[in-house]
């Protein structure tokens, strides 16, 4: 169900209405109260922390979307037990802290529209039909294969579920905000939680070896890490482009080389070709390209200068290793690491493999982990799946790239490039990840997303609309 934001205008709140929340949450904590004696510390300290948290998106959804935005990288995380695997690295579920903060918002998010009934469920954007097409296919095609017997029930269940957790952000965002100064906020909060998780893994960097996010349990990844990274430096990278302030340009500056130390000691290859896309789309979406291609030209030759040894060995090693080994794949005369040869011999099986149910695939988890998020999707959910998920990307490019266009100020065309530069470096990470399937570095993407596309939709203060010749939120941008 779609829905019209109609402003604030119109009759206040009814009586009922100001004390149904406390109608709903006076069961709870009954409920709550009952319970205390029966359950262990740990358990009450969780429960209470849900109730609280249902009780902040009951009364305010600005403070319950803050609790996302600092949850996405400082959530811990933990494997659900009864999967087989290695959370994001095989086949088992890695749930976060993040997850329960996601589904108790949602909760609230329910219980607000059971309250007002003027709230609908998703608001009119131009990204709800690529969507749900989406969703519908991995969901169609996860059935086809726990009737065929080739997924098990429950763990494609918990993947699909995941994969579209993300995608609840966006509407998330899509259906709260409308003020620029919230707008704002959640930008900031997001570059403080960046900085925050910069600094986690700077202190990392003495203990030697590859850095993971902070909170990331015992089998950490790098390549998670790094994606975020990629995509925050690609951010701040925009708004530090468009900014006027000196003061302002060199506190974002200091953002960009705090991520990038701990990016270039995560020794993810795919994150140092995400940086790459990052900075060529940082210069063809800036007018002075000559300007551009040199200061670029001049960052990529000191990030090369000042590498740490982790990063240089990485890359060496995937030319280095395959010089002595016979069992190991050549691309263009070039034999490869151990690693990059799973990588490509797994691609080759999935081009093979892909014959046997080309139009919706295996199912979610119905074949062997894959490495790479194209090969990933096309062998679990077909050629029609493929299709539908290149259909909502370039859709989502489209419109984020026509918000950019025609973006009124220094932090509108800011927040709109740094998206556009992050999301081009993600499509890079994600030829050797599964990028747009990972927690840590969707839920940045999603909600950023969602708040490109409300730029034409956002208003000042007094209520009035700040894009006056955009149509109302409930019409579909072109």
């Amino acid at each position: 169900m779609a829905r019209e934001f109609n402003g604030p205008g119109g009759m206040g709140p009814s009586p009922l209405r100001l004390a149904m929340p406390l109608l709903i949450l006076l069961p709870l904590a009954l409920a709550f109260g009952w319970l205390l004696p029966h359950l262990s510390p740990a358990r009450a300290l969780a429960f209470g922390g849900g109730v609280a948290l249902f009780a902040i998106c009951l009364f305010s959804t600005r403070a319950a979307l803050l609790i996302i935005v600092f949850s996405m990288l400082l959530g811990p995380e933990f494997n659900v037990g009864g999967l087989s695997g290695q959370g994001t690295l095989g086949r088992g579920v890695t749930l976060r802290v993040n997850d329960f903060v996601l589904v108790v918002v949602g909760f609230g998010w329910l219980a607000r529209m059971a309250i007002d009934k003027r709230l609908g469920l998703f608001l009119k954007t131009p990204l709800n039909m690529p969507i749900a097409l989406y969703t519908l296919i991995c969901v169609l095609s996860s059935a086809l294969g726990t009737v065929m017997d080739r997924v098990a029930i429950k763990s494609t269940f918990f993947y699909v579920l995941k994969y579209f957790e993300y995608m609840f952000v966006y509407f998330m965002v899509v259906n709260h905000l409308r003020t620029r100064r919230d707008m704002e906020l959640f930008l900031w909060a997001m570059l403080a939680t960046c900085v925050i998780a910069s600094l986690a893994g700077i202190a990392q960097i003495p203990g030697g070896g590859r850095i993971t996010a902070p909170f990331e349990g015992d089998q950490g990844e790098p390549n998670t890490f790094g994606g975020y990274l990629v995509f925050m430096i690609a951010l701040v990278s925009g708004l530090m482009v468009h900014t006027r302030s000196w003061r302002r340009r060199l506190g974002l500056g200091l953002v960009v080389l705090l991520a990038l130390a701990p990016l270039l000691h995560t020794g993810s290859r795919g994150s140092y070709l995400g940086l790459v896309g990052v900075l060529g789309m940082l210069v063809l979406l800036t007018r002075r390209k000559a300007l551009a291609l040199g200061v670029a030209g001049l960052g990529l030759v000191a990030v090369l200068a000042l590498a740490p040894d982790i990063a240089r060995q990485r890359v060496e090693f995937t030319f280095e290793q395959g010089r002595t080994r016979a069992d190991v794949e050549e691309v263009m005369g070039v034999k490869l690491d151990t690693s990059s040869s799973e990588r490509i011999k797994s691609w080759k099986d999935v081009a093979v493999d892909i014959l046997e149910h080309p139009i919706l695939g295996y199912g979610v988890t119905g074949y062997k982990f894959i490495d790479g998020q194209y090969f990933r999707i096309v062998i679990e959910t077909g050629l029609v799946g493929l299709a539908l998920f290149a259909f909502l990307m370039l859709r989502a490019w489209a419109v984020a790239r026509g918000v950019f266009a025609r973006a009124r100020d220094e932090l509108e065309r800011g927040l709109c490039m740094g998206f556009l530069a992050g999301f081009a470096g993600l499509l890079v990470h994600a030829l050797s990840a599964n990028t747009f399937i990972i927690g840590r570095i969707m839920e940045p993407f999603w909600f950023t997303l969602g708040m490109v596309v409300m730029l034409p939709r956002l208003e000042d203060a007094r209520g009035r609309r700040l894009w006056a010749d955009e149509p109302g939120p409930g019409a579909t941008a072109p």
